[in-house]
């Protein structure tokens, strides 16, 4: 996938809208919107700034990375427990079913 098809596929994976987007990375909505059309790229910063937003990297952006990520620095022993079992049980749930 390309930079825009990611950009999108982020924000629409979170339910946002591209106003929401806008507001959130301090940019207008037209932005956003070039971004997702392929009509301009972002700078680099505000790549970063996207890769933050959305937890992932910026090669994931790009399209050179497809491994995704989740922040978990600030949780706790036990709630990294629950997601670790929740990750499980999806894998054994997609495993069985596919």
């Amino acid at each position: 996938m390309t930079l825009n098809e990611n950009i999108r596929q982020l924000r629409l994976a979170r339910n946002l809208s591209q106003v929401d987007l806008a507001k959130a990375l301090g940019v207008t909505k037209q932005s956003i919107s070039n971004w997702e059309n392929n009509n301009i790229q972002p700078s680099i910063d505000m790549l970063i700034r996207l890769a933050q937003f959305f937890s992932v990297s910026t090669d994931y952006l790009l399209g050179l990375d497809r491994q995704k990520y989740i922040e978990i620095s600030e949780l706790t022993d036990c709630q990294l427990a629950h997601i670790a079992a929740i990750i499980d049980d999806i894998r054994g749930t997609n495993n069985k079913s596919g």
